[in-house]
């Protein structure tokens, strides 16, 4: 602990332990909306593949672009040479216990379990010191990670224990070397402290552990960000935060109701918030905020109040117009919601996009007449219905999709979320191609305004919106001094 507060001092940070959340990390001096708080290369870090994310992926930098498969072990995939070499040090030895696995059993070989491979395999090769040792980059960081053991169901035991064979099998150590009540405790370890490597468009391409960002606790209203840069973990600050307050980051989806938000800490992460939106439950704003994003909408479609049960359980009363919204009234349109909800996933699933929309469009009208409208399930089938018709190139009614979801984003999430700015930008892309160049301009900007805090401006991805952002303007210009000169 000494060794990473010398190496965190340089970063502004300090770590501290709290007897009600453990380590935490603390700002030694005033921070700024954008700025970098802390940045750190995984310990180790596999791509994914599943139905999400079928395509194969460079192990290194994660591109699906021109892959080609290891010839060792015909399991890992590299986009080319320069990759490869990055990780030789690694891979090498991976290769080797790779290659010995039966054909069989290679198709048993999920991300998880090559994710633990690589954990065992970095930690012999830095004790050995073939891969260098530092303060934030040690096995020491990963055995101070909370597992959480005594919280888990025998059936999740159970599994772990399974897996820990199956990467003992695998590596084919000496029992001295090897313990599988550790590697279980090991892969319970990583089901709370791994995160998700995404793009810049938060699409996720692979898994990694981050065992110094791991410290960094969760808040419902965080103070900071965690983006990838490639493989780079950067969390930056969306707010200021003053000298000596806690760096926090958001584990899950922040966008629903306290309830909601708490059962998804408890099922994943094992511990209730008490951050300052979690205190509040119970209370008139957290049960509004609950009720509109969760709850139903009034009898008048004119009237946006939101609705709570009457007190005689006989339905749902507008708490703005005073209106009460029959219980059976609510309960058919659900009935009907359900089934065809299933029938859209169904279609969506097996590729039928052109039935998946008109499927999903009647998804969205029973919403429409059963929920707030500013809620999170309307904003998620809009969502998808946005993503169905980017695919079908049906520019027009994907733009107007987008449109309804931004005020909801808006409700939903705090100004400075990557999502409100990445759906700013997805509008502004449909508003250009469709030859509205001055609203184009207007969503790019408020797109820049909220992504140059959470993402910064010199990577790839910022660097090709400013680069829109310009000839936009340009554009737009033009069109005005020809307006002029008819």
């Amino acid at each position: 602990m000494e060794e990473l507060q010398k190496a965190l001092n340089d970063k502004n940070l300090a770590v501290s332990t709290l007897p009600e959340k453990g380590r935490c990390l603390f700002t030694t001096r005033d921070l700024s909306p954008g700025e970098v708080i802390l940045s750190e290369d995984p310990y180790v870090s596999v791509p994914n593949k599943n139905k999400e994310s079928p395509n194969s992926k460079c192990e290194w930098c994660f591109s699906s672009s021109n892959v080609k498969k290891c010839s060792g072990c015909h399991v890992v995939w590299y986009c080319g040479s320069t990759c490869q070499k990055l990780d030789w040090k690694l891979h090498s030895v991976e290769c080797k216990a790779l290659a010995k696995v039966d054909k069989n059993r290679v198709k048993s070989i999920t991300p998880s379990i090559r994710l633990m491979v690589k954990l065992y395999l970095r930690r012999k090769l830095q004790h050995q010191k073939i891969v260098p040792t530092t303060a934030t980059d040690n096995y020491n960081l990963v055995e101070a990670l909370v597992s959480h053991m005594p919280d888990l169901e025998e059936k999740q035991l159970v599994l772990y224990a399974q897996m820990a064979n199956l990467v003992a099998l695998i590596l084919q150590w000496p029992e001295q070397e090897i313990n599988i009540k550790e590697i279980a405790e090991n892969f319970s370890k990583l089901s709370c402290n791994a995160h998700s490597i995404c793009d810049s468009e938060l699409r996720p391409l692979g898994t990694g552990l981050y065992p110094v960002i791991s410290i960094i606790n969760h808040s419902c209203l965080p103070n900071s960000v965690l983006v990838f840069e490639g493989r780079l973990a950067v969390v930056r600050a969306v707010q200021h935060i003053p000298k000596g307050t806690e760096v926090s980051i958001s584990y899950v989806e922040t966008a629903g109701s306290t309830i909601t938000r708490q059962k998804a800490l408890k099922e994943q992460y094992f511990f209730s918030c008490t951050c300052s939106r979690c205190i509040k439950m119970g209370q008139f704003d957290d049960i509004e905020e609950s009720a509109v994003l969760e709850g139903y909408r009034c009898k008048d479609r004119k009237c946006n109040g939101f609705l709570l049960r009457d007190l005689d359980n006989k339905g749902f009363i507008c708490k703005h117009c005073g209106l009460l919204r029959n219980k059976e009234e609510i309960e058919n349109i659900a009935s009907e919601v359900r089934p065809m909800s299933e029938k859209a996933s169904m279609a969506l699933s097996s590729g039928n996009n052109t039935q998946a929309s008109s499927a999903y469009k009647m998804v969205e009208k029973l919403q429409l007449e059963l929920c707030h409208p500013y809620s999170i399930n309307l904003m998620r089938t809009r969502e998808t219905l946005l993503k169905i018709l980017m695919e079908l190139q049906d520019w027009k009614q994907a733009l107007v999709y987008c449109r309804l979801t931004i005020p909801i984003y808006i409700r939903a999430y705090p100004p400075f979320h990557p999502l409100v700015g990445l759906q700013y930008y997805t509008c502004g892309k449909l508003e250009w191609l469709l030859g509205e160049t001055e609203e184009a301009v207007k969503s790019l900007t408020k797109a820049l305004n909220v992504l140059r805090i959470t993402h910064g401006t010199k990577n790839p991805f910022m660097m090709e919106l400013l680069s829109k952002l310009d000839e936009a303007h340009a554009e737009a210009s033009y069109k005005r001094s020809s307006q002029n000169e008819d």
